[in-house]
């Protein structure tokens, strides 16, 4: 059957959730960065934005089989990208997370959360057991844990993280047997204590102030401290645009990247978290909504993964927003500053469009 689409086909309500969020992102970050040398940033964020938005509708009338056939190919790219990003890239703060390519700053971690989307959903779809087997979650273990590692080597534990939801949400979607999961379990277990020396001193710090955070209030828990004192004083309607005090006078750190949901709290209030939560939630219902009504496996494998990537992120923010997590350096998606994360943000949507768009294909 031959395929006619348009945008008229376009889901608009997810795409729509989408900009809404990017856009309170573009708003909060004007916000904090006013009359400051990052003031500049608002504007580079918007133009990401219209960016990501074209991706999105590019990709979402191009057929999401083709990433799927190909996902060799930009699996190889990945890997080689994240290998010269550690000998070749450009080292901020003490990590190399950046390549440039004239002119153009791309990080690579953020491609690498795509293609293992890709990836995932392309090894799932092929599995012709009833539920996955160890030899399965082996190669899956391997397709996922090297990529990984690559980017804990940056250092960038945070972002090496968020390269597992995917896996875990797929092997849940494609079955998997109780005994699997008790020895993957314990085995995890196990190497907690490996995970705890393996670890950097700064990380241990981290999370040895989560587990008290008052005998760090000065020190490692100063962040997550400023952005409660900034959450709770936001109230119910908020202080309002360019009058968060904590952000505007440094008390949260990177108040427009990482700490921007606490920035936009303590500016829009308790109920302006709530609208930010809410668009959140329906982003998420469209994607799983896409993923029931998909073609065929590979479709539901690549949403399905897409969103448990997203609710991971945003989980893991706000949760470390508020304490209820370790700070982990994990950004929002679509509302932190930075270009990439956006981008490849915008470009996982297109295809989740591209698969609700041809659950009608043969």
């Amino acid at each position: 059957m031959r395929e006619r689409f348009g945008l008229r086909d376009v889901d608009w309500l997810l795409l729509g959730s989408a900009l809404a969020l990017a856009a309170l992102g573009v708003m909060e970050i004007y916000s904090t960065t006013l009359n400051t040398p990052l003031a500049s940033e608002c504007k580079k964020q918007a133009e990401w934005v219209a960016i990501g938005a074209v991706a999105a509708l590019i990709l979402s009338q191009v057929d999401y089989h083709l990433a799927l056939d190909h996902v060799a190919a930009l699996y190889v790219i990945m890997l080689l990208g994240l290998a010269v990003l550690l000998v070749a890239g450009r080292r901020v703060g003490g990590a190399r997370r950046w390549l440039t390519f004239g002119g153009i700053t791309l990080q690579m971690s953020e491609m690498g959360k795509l293609v293992i989307i890709i990836a995932v959903a392309a090894y799932l779809a092929g599995c012709k057991a009833k539920a996955v087997t160890w030899k399965d979650l082996f190669v899956l273990g391997i397709l996922v844990g090297f990529p990984a590692l690559l980017v804990a080597l940056e250092p960038d534990l945070g972002t090496a993280i968020t390269f597992f939801p995917a896996v875990v949400a797929g092997v849940f979607l494609a079955g998997i047997r109780f005994r699997h999961l008790a020895v993957l379990g314990l085995a995890g277990a196990l190497m907690l204590p490996v995970g705890w020396y393996a670890m950097r001193p700064y990380q241990r710090e981290r999370l040895m102030s989560f587990v008290h955070p008052t005998q760090h209030t000065r020190g490692s828990s100063y962040q997550v401290t400023q952005s409660k004192i900034a959450i709770g004083s936001g109230g119910l309607w908020g202080k309002g645009i360019g009058r968060g005090t904590q952000s505007r006078l440094g008390f949260i750190p990177v108040s427009h990247a990482d700490f921007i949901f606490a920035a936009f709290a303590e500016e829009q209030g308790f109920v302006g978290a709530l609208v930010a939560l809410f668009l959140y939630f329906i982003l998420l219902i469209r994607l799983l909504d896409g993923a029931q009504l998909a073609g065929d496996r590979a479709g539901a494998f690549l949403i399905v993964g897409l969103a448990s990537m997203l609710f991971f992120q945003v989980t893991v923010n706000v949760g470390m927003m508020i304490g209820l997590l370790p700070i982990t350096g994990i950004p929002l998606p679509l509302m932190s500053q930075g270009g990439s994360s956006l981008v490849f943000t915008f470009a996982g949507l297109g295809l989740a469009m591209s698969v609700r768009k041809r659950r009608f294909v043969n």
